[in-house]
């Protein structure tokens, strides 16, 4: 039996239990209306999952899925699938996000692909310098290595 499932025993036990105790043996500790950071991870890393799910389906200008998607359809799709919603097109879809930095990026965040300020592309960054996304036309979603540095990142609300 692990220690996160011998906590529950242990409040039943002894009554109540110290936030050391708990985390002496493995515990978390539950504040109201504080997400955890696993709480928070949750719809990213179920958008990157759906998104990796959509491998090999093909290219289409517009489309927001099931079987085919552009770029920003993809994104769109994926995190709805998760519980969130985003506007319809990549530059839109920045400007609803949370901006971070490139060293602060997680898997499940928002990779932008700009030029100047105009936003042209989007992906979901799938870690180590990958992204699923919808290339163009006559492509496939996959995963594919990050090929500039002129992007920006953002984390869905």
């Amino acid at each position: 039996m692990s220690a996160l499932n011998r906590v529950p025993s242990l409040m039943v036990r002894a009554g109540t239990a110290s936030a050391l105790t708990i985390a002496a043996v493995g515990g978390s500790i539950v504040v109201p209306g504080i997400a955890s950071d696993a709480e928070a991870a949750a719809p990213a890393t179920k958008a990157l999952q759906v998104a990796a799910s959509k491998k090999g389906s093909p290219y289409k200008w517009g489309a927001s899925g099931p079987h085919r998607f552009d770029c920003s359809g993809l994104t769109l799709y994926s995190y709805k699938k998760a519980g969130k919603s985003l506007p319809r097109t990549a530059a839109q879809q920045y400007n609803k996000t949370r901006h971070i930095s490139a060293g602060n990026r997680k898997a499940g965040d928002l990779v932008f692909f700009h030029s100047g300020s105009s936003v042209y592309h989007v992906g979901i960054y799938a870690g180590k310098g990958k992204i699923w996304h919808s290339p163009k036309s006559g492509e496939v979603v996959k995963l594919q290595k990050i090929w500039t540095k002129s992007v920006w990142y953002g984390r869905v609300k």
